[in-house]
């Protein structure tokens, strides 16, 4: 009589080994099993069994595809599926479908999974650029650069002597770099925002500083009280008069 051991053992054994693939088509089994060399042996010898052992090639009494697949996707409950346990615990043919479908469940979810995790990478870059353009396109509007290197004033005229075009600045900039002109010294100075009677509507002081042959002064604003409209720009050294420069603010 030939022996079939491990895999020719009762009913009861195969059916406990579909329950614990049934199981193991959910949650994983607990790492402390899964690091048992010889129950892994064990459990392997008795899924080879219910997979051959149980031929039944007229598929008598099987449940059909669909019932399986429920199965292996998670889809149908135990208690659902409890009036089939009988039949799949002694049916290899069912016992090798349900696991070639446990198995391409568990694949469309590490692809799922890999889809998930490379959107939302994806989505990370995209934000992480959106939020630094729109960091630099705030900064960009809170500084206004008026360049000076070009336009000659003469110390005490006023902007409506001069016959240049008017600068332009927002009443948003909070910070000011003035590109001084060709010359001028480093060292603290002062600006204003000057009526055209010479009324001080803003003044704020900075230090310029010499930068690849140009001074430039940088200096903190505040615009938000001032009316658009035509101004003079006032830049002075201490103790000396303002010179000025026409400049609308809008």
């Amino acid at each position: 009589m030939k022996c079939q051991c491990v895999v020719g053992l009762s009913f009861s054994h195969t059916w406990a080994v579909f329950q614990i693939e049934l199981l193991s088509s959910g949650p994983s089994l607990s790492s402390e099993s899964q690091s048992n060399a010889a129950d892994k042996r064990l459990l392997d010898s008795l899924r080879q069994g219910l997979a051959t052992k149980f031929p039944n090639p007229e598929r008598i009494g099987c449940p059909g595809n669909a019932l399986l697949k429920g199965i292996a996707q998670g889809k149908v409950s135990l208690v659902e599926a409890e009036p089939w346990l009988d039949h799949l615990g002694s049916c290899s043919p069912c016992f090798r479908e349900f696991k070639e479908f446990r198995r391409q469940a568990a694949t469309q979810r590490r692809r799922v999974l890999t889809l998930v995790a490379t959107a939302a990478v994806l989505l990370f870059a995209v934000g992480g650029w959106l939020l630094v353009r729109a960091r630099r396109s705030a900064e960009a509007t809170d500084t206004a650069v008026l360049d000076l290197r070009e336009r000659s004033v003469a110390r005490g005229q006023t902007s409506s002597e001069t016959g240049q075009a008017p600068l332009e600045i927002p009443r948003t900039a909070k910070h000011l770099v003035v590109d001084l002109p060709i010359g001028s010294k480093d060292g603290p100075y002062d600006v204003g925002l000057l009526t055209e009677t010479g009324d001080q509507i803003m003044r704020a002081t900075g230090m310029a500083q010499l930068h690849d042959h140009i001074t430039d002064l940088q200096v903190d604003i505040d615009l938000r009280s001032v009316r658009p409209g035509a101004y003079s720009l006032g830049v002075r050294q201490p103790s000396l008069e303002w010179t000025r420069y026409p400049i609308r603010v809008f």
